[in-house]
């Protein structure tokens, strides 16, 4: 990994920006115009650095600030729901993983996280303009990781691109629904699931786990967990003392889990 390929910069607000150190004048949004490579070449790590009327520190690069600094277009799944999917289906070093709904890539840059280099990730997307933002978040995490995964990407809905898929790999480990709908879906791709494999759907309403549910059910797998993710921040109170910070609870999405084992 070339640190110097990329360099992370923290505003004195808590806003990270990830700033490709190309040779040229240009400007950066969020930042100013600036030649990166002559301005920031020589700011260490922990050092700070003023551009324009504004202060920036120099950040290790990592998947927290992968994540603050990625470009977004379609919502992006949490950082909490991302690490449920990855320990309940077992995901880690070697695992191949089919995920429809690339979007911003959020999730993909977790997956990959921890796949490592002896992982195998297919992404799925039917609209072009989210498959630009995604893939260009995973080009940034390529660049950045010390470790990243075979990747591949089809475009297309995922029940119309089953044999493509299967081009590139027949089977996987784990699969990844992020989809309006899910049964259609479901149907297409449960032979695509190894024995002992798991797959995962992310559903914004209790409807869509219910017709999941029925349609996992009805194609050999067993399901494992349903349910959702409630995040609760807490913060310091002006007056001593701890609470939990003003806001909504950090509901997201509904997520199921099944396993193929019979």
């Amino acid at each position: 990994m070339d640190e110097q390929t990329w360099v992370a910069l923290e505003q004195e607000d808590g806003r990270v920006f990830l700033v490709e150190m190309l040779d040229k004048v240009h400007k950066i949004k969020g930042i100013g115009v600036l030649n990166p490579k002559e301005a920031l070449t020589q700011v260490e790590i922990g050092e700070s650095i003023q551009l324009g009327h504004k202060s920036f520190k120099r950040l290790p690069i990592g998947l927290p600030e992968l994540s603050k600094s990625m470009i977004r277009r379609a919502q992006t799944i949490s950082a909490k729901d991302a690490g449920m999917m990855i320990s309940k289906m077992g995901i880690g070093s070697g695992s191949s993983v089919l995920e429809a709904g690339l979007g911003s890539g959020g999730l993909s840059m977790h997956i990959a996280h921890v796949l490592g280099n002896s992982g195998f990730h297919v992404t799925v997307e039917p609209r072009d303009e989210h498959a630009k933002v995604g893939l260009e978040n995973l080009r940034r995490a390529k660049s950045c990781l010390p470790e990243f995964p075979q990747h591949h990407h089809v475009e297309g809905n995922i029940e119309e691109v089953v044999e493509d898929i299967k081009s590139i790999k027949s089977k996987f480990n784990s699969i990844i629904l992020d989809l309006p709908q899910h049964s259609e879906a479901i149907r297409a791709i449960a032979p695509l699931l190894e024995m002992g494999g798991r797959i995962c759907c992310y559903c914004p309403v209790t409807s869509q786990v219910e017709s999941a549910w029925q349609t996992c059910e009805e194609n050999g797998l067993k399901v494992e967990w349903a349910g959702e993710l409630i995040e609760r921040p807490w913060g310091r109170a002006s007056r001593g003392g701890m609470r939990p910070v003003n806001g909504p609870f950090g509901h997201t999405a509904f997520l199921l889990i099944a396993i193929k084992n019979d």
